[in-house]
């Protein structure tokens, strides 16, 4: 299968109604999915949900216009109900606060969600010369995604992943050579109440900034409800990473001779920013994938986007390796695979992402 493109212009509303048309299938699947997941899991129920949302609604609308009414234009195009379209919106907040909130009082034999290795590396070590960043997006395998092209009437475009319902993308660039990927991470001070942006608003306004300093800023300038870390990066060759806890933030570069940088879902050094992740005894499979992905890149210098390809494609450690599968000893409910695979070459204005995991999906091509 391929990912649906889809061509977003007009105003943000007109954008959210036409995301919501094109996708509306897609959307009530991931609504059916989550607000499954989250009362066998979490054992929240679609109006307690619901109650989560509302505040949300509120907030979004005070801190981002824009943002708010591309979520009222989706469920107007969809014909889902605002508050579900909400909930969607913030499952972030949702599902890695529980998570993580569960994970607390839970023995370190417990499976908790983890997943996702970024990767950046600079022109002086690629074949094409150009700057090129990206990742595998680890998640729950029934999400279903899509790649969002937006014009905006001041010619400014943006193409990049989202789940299906979801306004704001968080895998991508925009026109002016600014790019965005991420992986998940949580603390024991993550809390969901906290009336801040939430993760999605910020990608979306990352995804929107002319300047990597601008991006940067979206996550700095303000605490954070939860943990995330952020990997930027603006042609021709400025990259940075952004562990950010909800109160303190590390920074990570990339330049001189470290060319390469590859991330996963732990803090580097958590008792530096005086933090404490919450516990997952699969913590051991962040590290060693973003070791991985580093070892296999480091071995072809200089990189293509042939060798990034089968770099992501690596199971060593499957189902816990850089290319996830289903790990069939644990329950449905708890399997986590790479949904998506994506390289951005920010000088070509390209993404090449695969619906599925690297090694059973192709690559598609989409660009400006």
């Amino acid at each position: 299968m391929t990912l649906p493109v889809v061509a977003l212009t007009g105003t943000p509303f007109e954008q959210g109604i036409a995301h919501g048309r094109v996708l509306r299938e897609r959307i009530e699947h991931n609504r059916e999915v989550y607000f499954g997941r989250f009362a066998r899991e979490l054992g929240i129920s679609r109006a307690e949900v619901h109650a989560l949302a509302a505040p949300y609604r509120e907030r979004i609308a005070a801190q981002n216009a824009d943002y708010s009414v591309g979520m009222a234009g989706v469920a107007e195009g969809s014909g889902l109900d605002l508050l579900d379209v909400v909930a969607l919106n913030i499952r972030y907040e949702i599902v890695y606060y529980l998570y993580g909130k569960a994970a607390l009082p839970a023995a370190a034999s417990e499976p908790v969600t983890d997943g996702c290795t970024v990767f950046a590396a600079l022109p002086s070590i690629t074949a094409s010369g150009h700057l090129l960043i990206g990742q595998n997006w680890d998640w729950i395998p029934e999400v279903q995604g899509a790649v969002l092209h937006t014009y905006d009437a001041d010619g400014f475009e943006t193409l990049a992943y989202t789940e299906a319902g979801i306004v704001g993308a968080k895998i991508g660039m925009n026109s002016a050579g600014v790019g965005l990927c991420i992986n998940g991470m949580t603390t024991t001070e993550d809390d969901w109440a906290r009336a801040v942006r939430p993760f999605h608003v910020r990608c979306y306004e990352m995804l929107r900034c002319r300047t990597i300093d601008a991006a940067r800023r979206v996550v700095a300038d303000e605490p954070r409800a939860i943990a995330a870390n952020f990997l930027l990066a603006q042609t021709p060759d400025q990259v940075m990473d952004i562990e950010a806890a909800p109160d303190v933030i590390n920074v990570l570069g990339c330049g001189g001779e470290s060319c390469l940088l590859t991330h996963a879902n732990h803090f580097v050094d958590p008792a530096d920013l005086g933090i404490e992740e919450t516990p997952n005894p699969r913590r051991i499979y962040s590290f060693r994938r973003a070791e991985r992905l580093a070892e296999l890149l480091n071995a072809h210098l200089p990189i293509t986007i042939e060798d990034i390809q089968k770099a992501l494609r690596d199971t060593r450690d499957d189902p816990f390796g850089l290319c996830r599968h289903r790990d069939l000893t644990v329950s449905p409910d708890l399997h986590y695979t790479t949904v998506t695979s994506v390289i951005i070459d920010l000088d070509a204005r390209t993404l090449y992402l695969t619906d599925g995991a690297p090694d059973e999906s192709p690559y598609q091509i989409a660009s400006f």
